[in-house]
């Protein structure tokens, strides 16, 4: 029997899922892994060292503290930090991550910090807002950016990219395609008031060459491979998701959440379940209590049978509210017992048809879980 809620982290897949994106690649198109929020939920460390061993080119991480974990792991691959913090900027040079900028005053902190460390040639990105409008420098900023850039020798820029807004939805083709051409124009003028050349080519009086680009996510990856350029970031993907039914079937969930029975109640007519007696017995029911809760990644919003767990084959509805520690689910009709193990999701039932029923995605509920949850690796 099982004696807690644990998430199984299964390494096979992760590998298939990695190749499966792989094979929508050029051979010479660089794969940036998206490992943010401890590996989407998962558990960075072995994460990083299976991705390691496959070959991944870059990892890429939301805040600095993140970039710090996961160098410690002992990855010597590139990291770029997607949301630096002037705060964080002796983080940043210490574990050799490289910033994403994404503001001229963010740019002029950057360079300031540097110049005052006397760092030169630091490894830098560019973030240009195509129409997510979340963070990126715009058009109205090229002239200014080319004239730090150009006369700073404190950094060296790596690569220019942008973020799609919908690249999952195939209704929002015209405005993914308008987004890759503002990307073009900007990354155009760019390098033409650097006066760059293409990286690799003759020596020239001009010091300097063309950053990479990148600018395809997961859906990206599956949707628009003609828009790889030199680098793609995946996150989702990796972990088993293409944020659509026939993408998903590319793809294995890689985690295994799920939970014992750890008692069972034999209920009447009339009988309430948890708090506020959220949940009353319209017949005499069999409730099982499984020991997930809000505080381990479970929002009270699966509750009332918004959510729902898998026991022996058979669906069983959440009933009443999520509590911190524990759910209740109906198992009037299925037939099980005291210790018998409830799936929340697995490579069957994936996370995100969990997700869809309480109005949510994939991603939200997997980068809730909680570290109490046991993570167990399987190769």
């Amino acid at each position: 029997m099982a004696d807690q809620t644990v998430l199984e982290i299964n390494l096979s897949a992760l590998a298939h899922n990695y190749r499966a994106l792989r094979l929508k690649l050029e051979a010479t198109t660089k794969f940036l892994a998206v490992v943010k929020a401890q590996a989407y939920g998962h558990d960075p460390d072995p994460i990083i060292h299976k991705l390691d061993e496959l070959g991944v080119d870059y990892y890429g991480v939301a805040y600095a503290q993140e970039g710090a974990q996961i160098r410690s792991t002992g990855t010597k691959k590139p990291i770029l930090l997607l949301h630096p913090m002037p705060v964080h900027f002796d983080i940043i040079v210490a574990h050799n991550l490289e910033p994403s900028i994404y503001s001229l005053d963010l740019l002029r902190e950057w360079t300031a910090y540097l110049a005052s460390n006397n760092i030169k040639r630091y490894p830098t990105h560019l973030k240009f807002n195509s129409g997510l409008n979340r963070l990126g420098v715009t058009h109205r900023d090229v002239d200014h950016l080319a004239e730090i850039f150009s006369n700073t020798d404190s950094i060296e820029l790596l690569s220019v990219f942008s973020h799609l807004a919908a690249s999952d939805d195939r209704e929002e083709a015209a405005y993914t395609c308008e987004q890759m051409q503002r990307y073009d124009d900007f990354y155009t003028a760019l390098v033409q008031k650097m006066n760059l050349r293409e990286k690799g080519s003759a020596k020239s009086e001009v010091p300097a060459s063309k950053p990479w680009r990148h600018l395809l996510n997961t859906s990206g990856v599956l949707n628009y491979p003609e828009g790889q350029h030199d680098m793609v970031r995946c996150g989702i993907g990796l972990y088993g998701y293409g944020n659509a039914p026939e993408k998903d079937l590319l793809l294995r969930p890689v985690a295994t959440l799920k939970a014992p029975i750890v008692q069972l109640h034999h209920l009447q007519k009339g009988e309430s379940v948890g708090y506020n007696r959220a949940y009353v017995c319209q017949h005499p029911s069999i409730i099982a209590t499984l020991p997930l809760g809000h505080a381990d990644g479970l929002p009270r919003i699966y509750g009332q049978k918004a959510g729902f767990v898998w026991i022996n084959g058979q669906k069983a509805p959440i009933v009443g509210n999520v509590c911190m520690d524990m759910i209740m689910v109906d198992v009037t009709e299925i037939d099980c017992r005291y210790g018998d193990l409830a799936i929340i999701f697995d490579a069957d039932h994936g996370a995100q048809s969990l997700a869809e029923a309480a109005g949510t995605i994939s991603y939200e509920l997997l980068t809730g879980l909680s570290k109490r949850i046991k993570r167990v690796i399987t190769p």
